[in-house]
């Protein structure tokens, strides 16, 4: 079987379904298994909330993220 066909094959299935699919393509790619992965985002997320709590980053709301997405799609 080739790649195109995969490709079709896997693009019918349901959302659930290719989207866990992705998921365990992505880790196939990383150098780290799950939980060496989840430990790193574990530790970025105690460093972006130090971050905040202590003033040094501000935050966006999701509505100008949002129109900086679209002004970038434009």
């Amino acid at each position: 079987m080739n790649t195109e066909t995969i490709e079709q094959t896997v693009l019918h299935l349901p959302l659930q379904q290719r989207a866990e699919l992705a998921h365990k393509l992505l880790l196939s790619l990383e150098d780290q298994d799950e939980d060496e992965i989840a430990e790193a985002w574990r530790v970025e997320a105690v460093r972006r909330s130090a971050e905040l709590d202590s003033g040094l980053t501000d935050t966006v709301s999701a509505e100008e993220v949002r129109a900086a997405a679209r002004a970038l799609l434009r």
